[in-house]
């Protein structure tokens, strides 16, 4: 707050005797005390826009939007998977949620899910998904099963293999 602010604030008898003395000083105290906090203030939308947070708040930003799983892929992808947090939420449990939680969580569009998996017997394997991602993701390989695990029906069970995708399967 500004001093005039302030000084509107105070009772009229003090308004009165505002011309010069010690009550202007502490008006100017006052208002030097105020700019810390209106400074923080002015920041806020950017303290929880995930491209503009503060490094040491993305992380709290990326569980507070139900994004808890490691990202092993560096800080940039977790500010695009929290900016994406309400397309992955609409879409959790699908094939589609599950694509795009992978390609956003490492930056990658070669990922292929097939839901055809066949069995022994040849025939498809009921419940089961085939996920084929790129190999030079092998790395982190406990962050895209986390992902997986995380987006998959939970009846469901998959493997995951690292190497070239199948074309024309998706």
């Amino acid at each position: 707050m500004k001093r005039n602010e302030i000084a509107r604030l105070l009772p009229g008898v003090f308004q009165r005797t505002l011309e010069g003395g010690p009550l202007l000083a502490l008006l100017d105290v006052m208002e030097a005390l105020h700019e810390p906090s209106e400074a923080s203030l002015a920041e806020l939308p950017a303290l929880f826009h995930p491209l503009r947070a503060p490094e040491r708040f993305v992380p709290f930003l990326a569980r507070w939007v139900d994004l808890g799983v490691p990202v092993t892929t560096g800080l940039g992808r977790m500010r695009e998977l929290v900016s994406a947090a309400v397309e992955l939420s609409r879409w959790r449990g699908t094939a589609r949620g599950l694509l795009l939680f992978l390609r956003t969580a490492t930056g990658r569009e070669d990922f292929v899910i097939e839901e055809q998996v066949p069995g022994a017997n040849g025939r498809p394997r009921p419940f089961h998904l085939r996920v084929r991602a790129p190999a030079e993701l092998a790395e982190h390989r406990p962050m895209v099963e986390a992902i997986i695990e995380r987006e998959k029906p939970a009846y469901v069970t998959y493997e995951l293999l690292f190497g070239q995708p199948t074309p024309g399967a998706s």
